[in-house]
């Protein structure tokens, strides 16, 4: 005979009905039977909750009575809460109110995580119920809980990866096609790729958070948005593409969380999204247009890659119907997921300890001993220098002044040591420029 908790259904509230919030609402009533039976009783939709009233809300293809502005209320008559509205607030204070009501949550919500993850999962494991989150990095695609569960047993070095399809969109189309980066935000936009405001995005801030995310599940310790260091996309030019192309190398804009060390011994983490040169022949060179990967280095798995759709309306609610299922799982079942893991505590080093290479364009005076000149300062500051290329610049000044273009690229050192070599250089009189400083990753 059946128990009654085999037969009472989860009731579900959704917060949010925008186009990843309609195809949640979609997905939970056209596989309603598939999920009764995966989960081992029904989902029951109870409230949509919504920011304005009258809207045509025919794409929710719910029952109109289930859509409400009262999101307050919504969330203490639910057992699991399901959050797509984004931002801080008021989304932390429904999601904590959600908890102490008992409800589970689960959310995309990567601000809110990369701001006060903390705070939510001690709600969590003050109240004795899951939070959830895959969808908040990458999109559909399995990456937080595999480094959060499938990886427990190991030690991840490295995370790097492509989370921001905007920017990799751009990026892609200004290496493949020869677009300026203005023309290829805008080809963006008109595919809904981009918001009308794209400063999210191609400032960096969208990566940064996820950045702080997955490097909080990696290393097992705190960070939040504010210790992730963050460069955008405006500043690469048609110039900084053709210079990666040369060396048979792509741009893209990388999240990369690492442990490292710096020169006083301290072990932490270098946390940064940046732009970055890396090798045509690296898998993360491959990935076009608007999808995501993320390539994680462990010390016993090897190296292992997650490739898809970062971002959309379905793609995304397919990462939140798996979260919906595990957390209904351990309600029905009895346990629970995974909780915080900051046991390591290991500390955010700035940006000056990374360990990276550069790829540095000068423009200098073409004349005997301007080479000789540049490596010493490159010398001075313990930066050994890889390849240097360099060729002569066509004078249309009509002045005939000796220029050249002269490529250094260099080993891997500190940023710190790199950003006092490049500032040095930039002082010299021999040095009319410093026309392009860029990382280089991933070789």
């Amino acid at each position: 005979m059946s128990t009654p908790s085999a037969v009472t259904p989860l009731r579900v509230a959704l917060l949010g009905g925008g186009v990843v919030g309609s195809s949640v609402a979609r997905m939970l009533v056209e596989g309603a039977d598939d999920l009764a039976a995966r989960v081992g009783v029904p989902l029951e939709l109870v409230g949509i909750a919504v920011r304005r009233a009258g809207r045509d809300r025919s794409d929710l293809r719910v029952d109109p009575e289930l859509i409400t502005t009262d999101a307050a209320e919504l969330v203490t008559r639910a057992d699991i809460v399901v959050e797509v509205i984004g931002g801080i607030e008021p989304a932390r204070s429904l999601l904590l109110s959600a908890m102490e009501h008992g409800a589970s949550v689960v959310t995309a919500n990567k601000a809110l995580l990369a701001e006060d993850g903390p705070a939510l999962y001690d709600a969590a494991h003050k109240n004795g119920v899951d939070i959830y989150f895959e969808a908040a990095v990458a999109g559909a695609i399995p990456i937080l809980r595999p480094i959060r569960e499938s990886l427990a047993g190991d030690e991840v070095s490295k995370v790097l990866g492509i989370v921001n399809g905007t920017t990799n969109y751009v990026l892609d189309k200004m290496d493949s096609t020869g677009m300026s980066l203005h023309e290829a935000v805008e080809q963006a936009q008109a595919l809904g790729y981009a918001e009308a405001d794209p400063t999210a995005d191609v400032e960096g801030f969208d990566a940064a958070a996820k950045a702080a995310i997955l490097a909080s599940l990696a290393f097992h310790s705190r960070v939040s948005i504010a210790d992730v260091y963050r460069e955008g996309i405006t500043h690469v030019t048609a110039g900084d593409i053709a210079a990666a192309a040369a060396m048979n190398h792509v741009v893209k804009l990388l999240a990369i969380c690492e442990r490292t060390t710096d020169e006083n011994g301290v072990t932490g983490l270098s946390v940064r999204v940046h732009p970055a040169m890396i090798p045509r022949t690296h898998p993360l060179a491959s990935v076009r247009e608007a999808y995501n990967a993320v390539f994680v280095e462990a010390d016993a798995a090897g190296e292992l890659m997650f490739y898809g759709k970062g971002a959309g309306g379905d793609p995304t609610a397919s990462a939140v119907l798996g979260d919906v299922v595990a957390v209904a799982r351990h309600r029905v079942g009895g346990g629970r997921g995974p909780g915080e893991s900051s046991y390591a505590d290991l500390p955010t080093l700035p940006m000056g300890a990374a360990r990276t290479r550069y790829h540095i364009a000068l423009d200098v005076e073409d004349r005997p001993g301007v080479l000789a000149q540049v490596a010493t300062v490159f010398a001075e500051h313990g930066v050994s220098i890889e390849a240097v290329r360099q060729h002569v610049i066509d004078d249309e000044s009509g002045l005939q002044q000796q220029r050249a273009s002269l490529i250094v690229v260099t080993h891997t050192a500190t940023d710190a040591a790199l950003r006092a070599t490049v500032e040095q250089l930039d002082g010299l009189d021999t040095v009319n420029e410093v026309t392009s400083v860029m990382r280089v990753e991933g070789s």
